[in-house]
Order: C-alpha cells, then sequence, then structure tokens
C-alpha cells in the first residue's frame, strides 16, 4: 500500500522542525538571534553536469586551506569528467570539505568560479534568503563549526562527515542588519591582522634569504676572507676532506632484546630519539625516554659534545648533546679529532641537510647508511679559522632567536583570528542592537 504523503505542516511545525530546542543550544547568544539547524537556513545542493568540450573542476586540492580561497581550479575535458564532479556552485556559495574537515579546505564561491563545478567531496553551502553569503562563509570558517563538525567524522583512510551532520548541525543566526555589521567588523579586523602578518612573514623570508647567503659564504671562504688576510693565511689553506677524515662516525645502539621490554627503560640514563634531534637549535636539552642499567648494558653511552646525525625519518637533522646520552640505530654519532671544530661540522652538515634527504634511496622508510657519512667531501679551513666561522655565526643565530619570535606572532595571528570569529558568533563584537527585530523573521515562518 502507497504511503500516505505527509500533510502541509503548519507554521508551528515548521518552527518546531527549525528552531533548536533551548536545552540544546550550544551557548547563549543575544536575545533577537536564534538558533536553527543546518536545513533550515541552507538551500538543498544541486546537481551539474559537466558538457561542451571542456568544463572547471574545483577538487580538494584546489584550495588553499591556508589563506581559504579557491587557486586553482582544473581545466578538464569532458569526456575524462571524475565521478564525483557534479556539484553545483553559484556566487556566493561556501565550499566546506567533509573530507578531514579539520584541514579547512574551505573558500568562497566568488563571481570568477560561479562556472565551476565542484567536487562531491564538498557540501556546497548557500544559504536561504535572509542569511548573508559572507555572514554564511564566516560561520563555517568558524572553530565552533569546524571543530563541532569534526566530532561526527568517521572512517581510518579519509575521515570524513556527511551531509546530514551539516543538515542537523544548530547555527546562530543574527537579524539581517546584524550579520552584515558582524561582516564588516570582521573583514576590517583580518584585513589589520593580515597586513601585520604580511610585514612579519616578509621579515622572516628576509632573514632566510640573508642567513642562506651568510652560509653560502662561510663554506665558500668568502666569510672570513678579511680575517685570513689578517693573520696570513690564504685560501689554499682550505682543504677538501671526507666527514671520516675530520673524526669519528658510530651509530647509536637499540637493538634491545626482548624489544621494548618494560625493564629496558625507566632509568637514569637519557635515550635521544630522532624527534629530539629534530626540534632541537645547536644543542639537544631535553628528551622524553631513559634507560635502566639494563637498558644501557645494550645501548652506549655517548659523550657530551657529541653531534647527533639522523639517517633515518628526518635525514640529516643535526644537533650536539648537551649531556651525555644514548641514543638509537638511527642516530650517528660524530666526535671531532683535533683539527676539527664540532659546531664548525654543526653549521656545515646544516647546509647538507636538504642534500642528504634528497639523495637517500626512495624505499618504505628513507635512510643512508654509515659509508655515504663517512664519504661527505667538506671544504675544510685551520681549526683557528673553523672557529671565527663558527664565533660570527654563533651571532647569526642569536638573531635567528629573534625571528623565531617573530614567528611565534603569525601563530598568534591566526589565533586571534580564531578568537574574533568565536565572539563574533556569540554577538561579542559591539555590532549588536538589541532594538531590531527578531532573527525569527528571516525564517519565514514566525
Amino acid at each position: 500500500m502507497a504511503k500516505a504523503k505527509k500533510q502541509t505542516q503548519t507554521a508551528e511545525e515548521r518552527l518546531a522542525e527549525a528552531l533548536v530546542l533551548e536545552s540544546e543550544q550550544p551557548y547563549d547568544v543575544p536575545e533577537n538571534w536564534v538558533w536553527v539547524r543546518g536545513l533550515s537556513c541552507l538551500q538543498p545542493m544541486t546537481t551539474k553536469k559537466p558538457s561542451g568540450e571542456t568544463f572547471r573542476y574545483i577538487d580538494i586540492d584546489a584550495i588553499d586551506n591556508d589563506n581559504q580561497v579557491v587557486t586553482a581550479p582544473k581545466e578538464l575535458l569532458t569526456k575524462d569528467a571524475p565521478s564525483r564532479a557534479s556539484r553545483e556552485v553559484r556566487e556566493g556559495d561556501t565550499l566546506f570539505s567533509m573530507v578531514r574537515p579539520y584541514l579547512r579546505n574551505i573558500a568562497y564561491v566568488d563571481f570568477g568560479l560561479a562556472d565551476c563545478i565542484a567536487s562531491t567531496g564538498f557540501f556546497v553551502c548557500r544559504p536561504v534568503d535572509g542569511i548573508s553569503s559572507r555572514y554564511m562563509y564566516a560561520l563555517m570558517s568558524s572553530s565552533y563549526v569546524v571543530d563541532g563538525l569534526n566530532a561526527f567524522m568517521k572512517g581510518d583512510n579519509s575521515p570524513s562527515i556527511r551531509q546530514e551532520n551539516i543538515l542537523a548541525f544548530a547555527f546562530p543566526v543574527p537579524p539581517l542588519p546584524e550579520q552584515n555589521r558582524i561582516v564588516a567588523r570582521i573583514e576590517s579586523l583580518f584585513e589589520k591582522l593580515d597586513r601585520a602578518k604580511e610585514l612579519v612573514q616578509s621579515a622572516l623570508d628576509s632573514f632566510e634569504t640573508r642567513k642562506a647567503a651568510i652560509l653560502h659564504k662561510a663554506f665558500t671562504g668568502e666569510l672570513t676572507a678579511k680575517w685570513r688576510e689578517e693573520h696570513g693565511f690564504g685560501i689554499e689553506s682550505w682543504e677538501e676532506r671526507p666527514l671520516g677524515k675530520c673524526g669519528t662516525l658510530e651509530r647509536g645502539r637499540s637493538k634491545h632484546r626482548p624489544r621494548n621490554a618494560p625493564e629496558l627503560f625507566g632509568g637514569c640514563y637519557p635515550f635521544i630519539q630522532t624527534g629530539d634531534v629534530a626540534v632541537s637549535d645547536m644543542y639537544i636539552t631535553e628528551h622524553k625516554q631513559t634507560l635502566s642499567e639494563v637498558g644501557l648494558n645494550q645501548s652506549k653511552l655517548f659523550p657530551k659534545g657529541t653531534l647527533c646525525i639522523t639517517i633515518a625519518a628526518n635525514i640529516g637533522d643535526v644537533a650536539i648533546l648537551s649531556y651525555d646520552s644514548c641514543f638509537p640505530d638511527s642516530v650517528v654519532g660524530f666526535l671531532p679529532n683535533e683539527s676539527t671544530d664540532v659546531k664548525f661540522i654543526y653549521f656545515a652538515m646544516s647546509v647538507l641537510q636538504s642534500r642528504l634527504d634528497a639523495e637517500a634511496p626512495a624505499t618504505a622508510q628513507k635512510n643512508i647508511n654509515l659509508k655515504v657519512l663517512n664519504e661527505i667531501m667538506l671544504c675544510i679551513p685551520p681549526l683557528s679559522e673553523q672557529q671565527e666561522i663558527v664565533r660570527i655565526l654563533d651571532g647569526l643565530l642569536e638573531k635567528e632567536k629573534t625571528v623565531q619570535e617573530l614567528s611565534s606572532r603569525i601563530e598568534k595571528i591566526d589565533h586571534m583570528k580564531k578568537a574574533i570569529l568565536a565572539r563574533a558568533f556569540r554577538g561579542e563584537l559591539g555590532t549588536t542592537d538589541a532594538s531590531e527585530e527578531s532573527a525569527l523573521g528571516l525564517l519565514g515562518v514566525g
């Protein structure tokens, strides 16, 4: 027997379906705002199939998720259209990736993208009449929405959310004039923050360029040309020498038996991991794991001043031990001979890091061996000139600490943006007008 069609809903029923119960509202908003489900504030998505000889396609890779813009829609032959190419987009839509939403692949569709077709990996957020498209874009970009929807992710390889999660989600909606004021306020504040971020990034880029130039001069002899003249040396005093002739290289030991047995760990002997080398500046000053006496007997304690070089995972990372420590065989320890300054080798190997990583065999886990390290050729000046180069480069590193503080400012700017969005959708940006009519009227059910 055919199921009877549902009778036309009354205004009260439509209102009850649209609004979020007070007990389910995530937080308080001004009195003339309303909490509504996505089903009531977003239009149904529409389908559009590719036609003609070619079409422009927006997949998730086309989104620059740092700046939340579409940067590279693909021009595809219609005959080669992927099956996922079927989401119609219009000017004013917001694309929200349902695949790994925590990556924030979110973008606003402007006039120049209105002829594109998007992947079904996106939810196309097209607000109903009475809700600003720019307001909806800002709302979908907020941590409240992104983090809230992340909670519904399922799957291991490509964790995703479903359309139903967005349609059932609770959205705060103010009166339309308030939406416009919020958008204007957000865009004004973001413009100032973006300008500040550009200045900081420019300073960072400028420093990195200068640093690379100084390091190049250091290891070609140009940096200390005047020093050599003053001390009676010539560039012929430099010689090309393999790293193995500058000191001794020895792999760490981590062949513990039985592997990961509790009795091997938890003692007083530091056990450095490749990650500890990677996150260190020049010196390793922290470690997360220790060995017991049992573990030490199956390892080796390298002395303070040993240069650690990673040969697996992040290949070529370097740092100097600031205390005696053990480390696994994925780390090589270098101890200089009497004609070599360990800090000079540290700087020299820092320059070679990218080359070592690029030349590592492309295996399941990239690595290089001890033979490769022993044969790396370096241009080595006399010890006194090595020490002068180190003195100059130490000064450069002091400046780098200041630059790292600049880098933290960029993170602070990003946090400030999130905080602004959080306040915006609580009605805390100073834009509210309690005299305006309730946003209920926007739903067409009040």
